[in-house]
């Protein structure tokens, strides 16, 4: 049996990585991603919910600095509000619309 920490997280057919505050969703193979940062959090609980959540539309080319990388971005005040935004921009970033 594969361990759970060896598969990957998929989101809509994309991959989510973690690392602390910072989200990526989809593959640097492509030419986009959305880079999400946990600006802030508020306890319920035991669990820390995001509460200012930032979007950016990325260009995964490594030859860009990255201030030039980001094509959109905006601010969500949940998680699933900013993965929803998200998973919009990279869809249609990718099939060119």
């Amino acid at each position: 049996m594969p361990d759970m920490k060896d598969i990957p997280l998929v989101y809509k057919g994309h991959p989510l990585r973690r690392k602390d505050n910072l989200i990526y969703y989809g593959s640097m193979a492509d030419k986009y991603i959305i880079a999400l940062q946990i600006l802030s959090t508020k306890k319920e609980g035991d669990l820390d919910v995001a509460t200012k959540v930032s979007v950016q539309l990325q260009l995964t080319d490594p030859d860009l600095k990255s201030r030039d990388r980001v094509v959109k971005k905006s601010e969500k005040d949940s998680l699933y509000a900013a993965m929803d935004v998200g998973s919009i921009w990279l869809e249609r970033a990718l099939s060119g619309k």
